[in-house]
């Protein structure tokens, strides 16, 4: 078992209690509807063992905990509250895209209605400050305080990520902003608020908080490759799901600015209103491919994750904890879901 997954694996095991425990607050129905998106049970509330997810913004949490206590367990709070964050954006967010699957089931708006995946969601986010609130620490407040200005940045991504459907003049650099806020945020707060919890100093936080974002772009560029490319075996979306939805992604986004004849193809496919054949799909991510898209994404999320093991060394952490946490950068860069 490789550092990364074992790190996984510890988190997992540090936070699932802790979870569970948060999700017992909400009211029976609400709670049934959690457990289900969480993989706890079916729909009916029977027990099951589902696809946890990877469960990386409470591990990136516990790890800056650790970095500076030596104990992850100051950061366990925080770890709950992002994980919490998480899933209230994956429950709009389904909803948003119409998605109708993730890893392999149903979602929540799928099986019981979009007010009811708009309820449950709305139920974590307030679950996640109450938590915070609740901690044993005397930085609760400013733990609350990063969560809200980085669940405030999500929000502000995920408009510009429906905002951009319905154009097509979005430009590269806008949409790297909008990365940069439904995605980096949280990752950037993941990755500080373990020690912000631990009362580490602020330069420390800020590093942490960089290599986070930065990672965070890593993530999204690497998902926006698989929402094209991967395996829907793998994934649990169909195939070319991206294309399908005519989502500008950052590796179609940068075909569309940089890609010459191919990018100009790819504005025009893009324009069109009917339902992509199977074999349209396969020819606009040909297009993006000889723009140079795919190959530019794969380069970017390198480069980002260089940046991120910069704020890294920059924060002064001792060896261990500044390879824990880098491993964790590369596994971001190497997954296949």
């Amino acid at each position: 078992m490789t550092i990364t997954a074992e790190t996984l694996d510890r988190s997992r095991g540090l936070v699932a209690p802790a979870l569970r425990l948060a999700v017992e607050r909400l009211d029976p129905f609400t709670r049934l509807v959690v457990s289900y998106h969480l993989g706890w049970s079916d729909e009916q509330g029977v027990p099951t063992v589902a696809n946890p997810g990877k469960t990386l913004r409470p591990a990136l949490a516990l790890l800056a905990a650790e970095a500076v206590t030596g104990r992850p367990d100051p950061g366990l709070p925080g770890a709950v509250a992002v994980e919490l964050v998480h899933n209230f954006s994956l429950l709009h967010d389904d909803l948003m895209d119409r998605d109708t699957e993730r890893r392999h089931r149903r979602t929540v708006w799928a099986v019981w209605g979009d007010a009811t995946a708009v309820l449950a969601g709305d139920a974590l986010l307030s679950l996640a400050h109450e938590v915070l609130t609740d901690a044993d620490s005397p930085y609760g407040q400013a733990a609350g305080q990063a969560v809200a200005i980085a669940t405030r940045e999500l929000i502000r991504g995920q408009v510009l990520d429906l905002a951009f459907e319905e154009r097509n003049d979005v430009g590269l650099d806008e949409c790297l902003d909008m990365a940069a806020g439904k995605t980096g945020a949280l990752l950037g707060v993941s990755a500080a608020i373990g020690a912000i919890l631990a009362g580490a100093p602020q330069q420390v936080v800020s590093c942490l908080s960089r290599f986070g974002a930065e990672l965070g772009m890593a993530f999204q560029l690497i998902d926006d490759l698989l929402g094209i490319w991967g395996s829907p075996a793998v994934t649990g979306k169909p195939v070319f799901s991206d294309l399908i939805a005519r989502k500008k992604t950052l590796p179609v986004t940068w075909s569309l600015d940089h890609g010459g004849k191919p990018g100009r193809e790819l504005a025009a496919w893009l324009r069109r209103e009917s339902s992509p054949t199977e074999d349209e799909l396969q020819h606009a991510a040909r297009l993006i491919e000889r723009a140079g898209g795919r190959e530019w994404a794969a380069q970017e999320a390198r480069r980002r994750v260089g940046l991120a093991e910069q704020a890294l060394h920059e924060a002064g952490l001792d060896d261990l904890a500044r390879n824990r946490l880098g491993d964790l950068a590369h596994f971001v860069i190497e997954r296949q879901s």
